[in-house]
């Protein structure tokens, strides 16, 4: 639109983010109006709703990583690739994580961004599922805030998620079942259809081995919705390990 001083207002507002990130304990925390850090700071203050300063129903924990439209920028807070998949990890390994609530459940598919760390996605995303999500009246693990957890898990189990608004890439992991069919909008999309195939020899292949995008080989565990609305095939080979 060529509105290039707005541009860069929402682009430094969009980053604003830093300004809160403290080193000390490597998360984001409050700040009060004279520009120091709260005192007294506790990044697990929030936990099952309980009032907190500086956040809304959440945790620190539960906030930290909700800037999916700036991962490179919290990369280099953190300090690299190591710290930030080894402070992400620990979300999960200390129960830090909150599936019943938005700011972070976009958390496993980032693991996606870190060349050689995405079966930690294939493997957290399958865990959640598995663990929160079950066929029975209280079969999602919170309030359904305009079907988000209902999409969560619909999206989770084809094995893509839109990770970033405004972003058209979608991060995969390993789908459950063995074939999808996606009827395309045959008002925009006339005659096309996508079909997700999941190739796995045990119930415990969950890993993804290899994709193929209309039988060619799909290096990324990225796809742009430009591709799916295409049509086609796209083709997960699962294995039981890493």
């Amino acid at each position: 639109m060529g509105k290039k001083a707005d541009y860069q207002k929402f682009l430094n507002q969009s980053l604003g983010y830093q300004n809160y990130y403290s080193k000390e304990f490597g998360v984001l925390r409050p700040k009060l109006a004279d520009g120091t850090f709260l005192k007294n700071f506790d990044p697990k203050q929030g936990e099952n709703f309980e009032p907190c300063p500086g956040f809304h129903e959440g945790t620190s924990w539960q906030y930290t990583f909700c800037v999916p439209h700036d991962i490179e920028g919290l990369t280099k807070l953190m300090g690299g690739k190591k710290k930030f998949v080894n402070k992400l990890q620990k979300v999960f390994d200390e129960n830090l994580y909150d599936m019943a609530n938005e700011p972070d459940i976009h958390y496993p598919f980032l693991f996606n961004y870190f060349k050689g760390e995405e079966w930690r996605t294939q493997k957290e995303v399958r865990r959640l599922i598995n663990k929160y999500y079950k066929n029975a009246p209280d079969g999602i693990p919170g309030n359904d805030d305009c079907g988000t957890l209902s999409a969560w898990i619909v999206y989770s189990m084809m094995g893509m998620y839109p990770v970033c608004p405004g972003n058209t890439d979608y991060a995969l992991s390993s789908p459950v079942f063995d074939k999808i069919t996606i009827e395309l909008n045959q008002e925009f999309y006339p005659g096309k259809k996508l079909e997700i195939l999941s190739k796995k020899g045990n119930a415990d292949d969950i890993f993804i081995k290899s994709i193929k995008r209309n039988g060619s080989n799909h290096s990324s565990y990225f796809i742009n919705h430009a591709d799916l609305v295409k049509g086609g095939t796209i083709e997960f080979e699962l294995k039981s390990s890493k």
